[in-house]
């Protein structure tokens, strides 16, 4: 008989946390700059998606999601490109050390 406990759990598993999203039924633009969006407009999109962030219950799914396939674009878990780029390098730096 196959050895099953090493596979992973159904998908559906993995992913339902997405249907408990406050951003599910927001605007979906508030969430990815459009091109060539620069200082104060995006400052006033990306909070105002951050705002939305800050109301949801799988806040934490969805950033350590975004954080662990390095979502390239947009306000995933309350942390625009910027702020997840630093947390990498932030979490990179702490591994660095720890191994040296």
């Amino acid at each position: 008989m196959a050895e099953i406990s090493r596979l992973p759990g159904p998908v559906m598993d993995l992913w339902e946390w997405q249907f408990e999203g406050a951003c599910r039924d927001a605007d979906q633009d508030l969430f990815f700059h459009p091109e060539g969006e620069r200082g104060s407009a995006r400052r006033r999109r990306a909070e105002a998606a951050k705002a939305i962030c800050a109301t949801c219950p799988v806040l934490k799914e969805c950033r350590e999601q975004s954080l662990a396939v390095r979502e390239p674009y947009g306000v995933w878990g309350g942390l625009s490109e910027e702020e997840r780029a630093a947390v990498l390098a932030e979490r990179a730096g702490r591994r660095t050390t720890v191994t040296a």
